[in-house]
């Protein structure tokens, strides 16, 4: 297979942009094919493109597993969601803006997966976090603009501090800008620093997530799928990249960012039980699966647990997340719609015990992987709060699901359209049936239903549902305190946009005569009027001289 596919990857995303001026509403049942060469290539990886006339050292390729993961489930991921939206959002306003936005912030996400050097992915990073704002403001009114203005406000800080992160990293390399040479180089503070809040913006760490729960429930449904599921892990994605798997810099941050990452899983779940709106409660969720890959990165820093079984294990997590998130976002646009038959309940309730851990799903073995890592690692004894966690997360689903049915009682009678069931149920679907066709899944998967394994599983399952049912039989309702919660990143937001809309230097209070100085004007060009060529020509014989002379 010819090195060529890996510039398709990235192309094919840009050619439909180009022909959607052209096609129109024609294209959009077919935009779902420009994500089958990225699935091509991941599936049958052929070797790496080398494109030394664009700049010295750029190289697109997957040849490692990591990479050949988050390629595959980025392509199914955004293939699923184009295929939704281009049912869902037919006939919507500003629908060409929309689908050109996707298809930039697509080839961005792709390329940044394929690219191996820091150019490329700079450039994919940056294409693909511009272009979301265009996703997020799509439907227009007061709340999607509060949203994408905060988003972008904090989207071109993130790049700020990751290009200087970018640089500082070259130049502790020779100037070199593959990540293969970066991986072999030492980390300083102030580079990991910067990194850490440029890639973490995107990523939706604690305490930069304060866009997260302001997009999701002001963005269409395929959008959210794709912000939540494929763009977020692009920081977790840069951070495992740019950085040396063994480090003493990065042993010395392990210990805070473990607890950063176990606070923000914690913490996102508590806030996301006083949200009242379905996709506000599963921004929060991602807040707190962010958290949870926080937590992965953490422990291989520290070098506990096997370093490169957790590099196996972040990939393993993030196609689990991303799809399982996916699905249900695309089932909370759906159910807000359209009134959903009886058989599409299991299909909402798929992903939500996925993400909850439930045996035989994907989110069974990476938990199971995780809570073994944990265990040999110098935190052991950290592990209640890791089960906390699990049931915190359970119970934030359940929440969710409860919501999806109050949604249900004001939604239109029809039924959702038959386009839009197949990408959906795929992704539902998916986080049941991928981990017995992936090894690295399915051993673990099949030894979390051996003795202790089961029941450690199951028990913050069984905690969420007990904790749910007496909410559910007590009637209990969010406090009005809890539910209008002030938020201090839109009021910071609002303060920088009016300070950025004042003008640079004061107006000047005093005012000129204006007929005067044009009076004075006409006679300045009237005494020049007679030879101005031959003036000019002087003028600029004396400067060419001047120049030459000094």
């Amino acid at each position: 297979m010819s090195a060529w596919l890996w510039l398709l990857a990235p192309f094919a995303p840009l050619l439909a942009a180009a022909l959607l001026p052209v096609l129109g509403q024609r294209l959009l049942p077919w935009l779902w094919l420009a994500c089958l060469p990225a699935l091509l290539a991941a599936l049958q990886p052929p070797p790496a493109l080398e494109l030394p006339w664009l700049w010295e050292g750029i190289r697109w390729g997957a040849g490692d597993p990591l990479t050949r993961a988050w390629l595959a489930f980025a392509a199914v991921l955004w293939g699923s969601a184009t295929a939704f939206g281009s049912r869902s959002l037919a006939g919507t306003a500003h629908g060409l803006r929309f689908w050109m936005c996707w298809q930039l912030a697509l080839a961005g996400n792709l390329l940044l997966i394929v690219a191996t050097d820091a150019l490329s992915f700079y450039l994919g990073f940056s294409a693909m976090s511009l272009a979301a704002y265009g996703l997020i403001v799509h439907h227009g009114g007061p709340a999607p603009r509060r949203a994408g203005r905060l988003y972008l406000q904090l989207a071109i800080f993130g790049e700020m501090l990751l290009l200087a992160g970018l640089l500082l990293r070259s130049h502790a390399s020779g100037l070199a800008f593959d990540f293969a040479s970066w991986q072999t180089q030492p980390v300083d503070h102030l580079t990991l620093a910067l990194l850490l809040a440029g890639l973490g913006l995107k990523a939706g760490f604690w305490p930069l997530h304060v866009w997260l729960p302001l997009a999701h429930p002001a963005a269409p449904a395929p959008a959210s799928a794709v912000l939540s599921g494929a763009m977020l892990k692009a920081g977790v994605l840069g951070l495992w990249r740019c950085l040396p798997p063994a480090d003493p810099t990065l042993l010395q941050w392990s210990a805070p960012l473990l607890a950063v990452g176990l606070f923000g899983a914690l913490y996102a779940a508590l806030l996301g039980l006083c949200a009242g709106k379905t996709k506000a409660v599963l921004a929060w969720s991602s807040v707190s699966q962010m958290g949870w890959l926080l937590m992965i990165l953490a422990l291989a820093w520290a070098g506990e647990g096997g370093s490169a079984a957790l590099g196996t294990l972040l990939p393993l997590f993030g196609v689990h997340h991303g799809l399982a998130k996916g699905a249900l976002f695309l089932g909370a646009g759906l159910a807000h719609e359209h009134r959903l038959p009886r058989l599409a309940w299991p299909l909402l309730w798929l992903p939500a015990l996925a993400l909850m851990g439930a045996p035989l799903s994907s989110g069974a073995a990476v938990k199971y992987l995780l809570k073994e890592a944990w265990h040999a690692s110098a935190f052991a004894a950290w592990a209640p709060w890791l089960a906390l966690a699990s049931c915190a997360t359970a119970v934030l689903l359940l929440r969710a699901l409860w919501l999806l049915r109050a949604d249900q009682r004001e939604a239109p009678a029809q039924r959702p359209p038959l386009a839009c069931w197949w990408p959906w149920a795929l992704l539902s679907l998916a986080p049941l049936l991928w981990p017995w066709a992936w090894a690295p899944l399915r051993e673990p998967l099949l030894a979390g239903l051996a003795g202790h394994g089961l029941w450690a599983a199951l028990w913050p399952l069984l905690l969420a549902a007990v904790l749910a049912g007496l909410a559910v039989r007590r009637r209990w309702r969010v406090p009005a305190r809890l539910a209008r919660l002030p938020n201090p990143a839109l009021r910071a937001s609002l303060a920088v946009t009016r300070l950025l809309r004042r003008p640079p230097l004061p107006e000047p209070a005093w005012r000129p005569d204006r007929p005067r100085w044009r009076a004075r004007e006409r006679r300045w060009n009237r005494l020049w009027r007679l030879d101005p060529l031959p003036l000019s020509a002087w003028l600029l014989a004396a400067l060419l001289w001047l120049g030459w002379f000094w």
